[in-house]
């Protein structure tokens, strides 16, 4: 069973460390980022189970990071670290989405309990099987994907991508069911430009791959396709 990911925001190296561990000891596989724009290109290109950032971050903070997620209708559970007394910063945090809070100092193994249980109450996010079409396969039990049997160097937001395409290989596919097969969320303002982005880089990262018969293509305010092209000829 694939584990659970966890984002840890933080720009002392030593806190990420004890966070890091505490959560991998009940069974998180963890990304970590210094600076909330760090983070954000983590959350781009990555599937995230559960976010825990700081409140205080260099050139922003967790609150705000906090209210970018949300404004981008990502439904993640996200716990966020305040200083012990700063309750103005929780109240700002739980106004911004955030679903908890812990205030320093901590317990390692009450920040990983508890994210465990937050984790946990958004179920599971498995949400595509594994497709094949032609040469491309696709799994999404390990969050891979081959092409004539060999392993693809994508992220795990790409294979998702890629797999709700094959899955519905042959019919447009609405940038709301992209988005919530992808990121977890049914609502499309301020997701579409995500899409965007993440297309593009898919398309590249293909193309740099050596693989051109895979082709993605935009419908105008509808959604996007996919194509197998038969190049033998």
């Amino acid at each position: 069973m694939k584990k659970p990911v966890a984002l840890v925001v933080d720009d002392e190296a030593q806190m990420v460390s004890i966070i890091r561990f505490a959560l991998e000891t009940q069974g998180f596989e963890c990304l970590d980022a210094k600076n909330a724009g760090d983070a954000w290109s983590l959350i781009q290109k990555n599937w995230i189970d559960l976010a825990v950032l700081d409140v205080m971050l260099p050139n922003g903070s967790g609150v705000e990071l906090t209210k970018k997620i949300r404004h981008h209708h990502l439904k993640f559970p996200i716990i966020l670290l305040t200083a012990l007394g700063d309750e103005e910063d929780r109240i700002r945090g739980l106004e911004a989405g955030a679903d908890d809070y812990v205030t320093k100092p901590f317990s390692p193994r009450e920040l990983a309990l508890r994210a465990l249980a937050a984790a946990r109450r958004f179920g599971d996010h498995d949400v595509f099987p594994t497709t094949e079409i032609g040469p491309l396969s696709i799994h999404s039990a390990d969050s891979t994907a081959y092409w004539n049997g060999s392993k693809l160097d994508l992220t795990e937001i790409q294979v998702r991508l890629l797999g709700i395409l094959a899955q519905k290989y042959g019919d447009i596919v609405s940038h709301r069911d992209i988005l919530s097969h992808v990121w977890n969320t049914a609502e499309t303002t301020g997701g579409r430009e995500m899409i965007k982005t993440s297309i593009y880089r898919l398309r590249r990262d293909l193309t740099q791959q050596g693989i051109e018969e895979i082709e993605i293509s935009s419908i105008r305010s509808r959604g996007y396709f996919l194509k197998i092209l038969d190049t033998s000829s």
